[in-house]
């Protein structure tokens, strides 16, 4: 009995000694793995200032990187507005350039005009002179034609044409009056005023016949138009049937 009772007890010394070796490095890896996961813990509970910060600089960088892009857009479509903005004042200046170009010389012309023409009403007097002189001529020269006085008439006719050209000289130099034929010219309603219309076969155009009076200029300005009779093509038998035709047909519609 005695044998029995000692063998089980270093059965259960050994089983007991057994149990403390396989528990005891168990105990340890375990108690460093608590030890680590504590140090884990303790070190991000120690070291949160620096996770944040990092977090922030993460999201600084991403918020500058924005920020930049959106400076750069603002700035960019900024660029385009006055580039536009610039491009319309250079053609609002380049229009306005023009326009005072334009005013300048149309100032200098009309200026330039007001001197040239200035004594137009005065010369337009003084050119009915000039027609009383060519009257007083032409009725020295029929005088003496029906009187038979050739020589007194001739001497009064020489002195009055005598006085009219130095008269028409001085208003040609000094003012710039002119005088411009009619006779024999193509019809110019620029020039001639029409006071008659005569038919003729020697015609193929409106050519003036007669001068009735005097047309003259002004340097370049007509200030009085020829009075001229005009002589007018004549029309063909067969048109002027026709309208004769046409006109009787017109009035029986009627």
């Amino acid at each position: 009995m005695s044998k029995n009772h000692e063998k089980q007890a270093e059965n259960k010394q050994a089983v007991k000694e057994d149990l403390e070796k396989d528990l005891q490095p168990k105990g340890e890896s375990a108690v460093k793995d608590e030890q680590g996961a504590v140090c884990c813990c303790e070190a991000s509970k120690e070291n949160p200032q620096e996770e944040k910060a990092e977090q922030n600089a993460s999201t600084g960088e991403t918020c500058g990187k924005e920020t930049e892009n959106d400076e750069a857009s603002e700035l960019a479509k900024k660029l385009e507005e006055l580039e536009a903005q610039c491009k319309d004042w250079q053609d609002q200046y380049l229009r306005k350039a023009a326009d005072f170009e334009n005013y300048r010389k149309r100032m200098i012309r009309e200026k330039q005009e007001a001197i040239d023409y200035a004594n137009s009403n005065l010369l337009l007097d003084l050119v009915q002179v000039l027609d009383d002189f060519d009257r007083a001529i032409d009725a020295g020269n029929n005088a003496g034609k029906n009187q038979g006085g050739e020589a007194a008439n001739n001497a009064f006719v020489e002195g009055v044409v005598m006085i009219k050209n130095q008269m028409v000289s001085m208003l040609s130099s000094k003012y710039g009056l002119s005088y411009y034929p009619a006779k024999g010219e193509a019809f110019d309603p620029n020039l001639h005023e029409a006071v008659s219309m005569i038919q003729s076969p020697d015609v193929k155009e409106a050519v003036v016949g007669e001068e009735l009076q005097k047309g003259y200029k002004l340097k370049e300005r007509v200030i009085r138009h020829s009075k001229v009779m005009v002589l007018m093509p004549a029309q063909k038998q067969d048109e002027k049937k026709a309208e004769e035709s046409e006109s009787a047909d017109k009035t029986n519609e009627k």
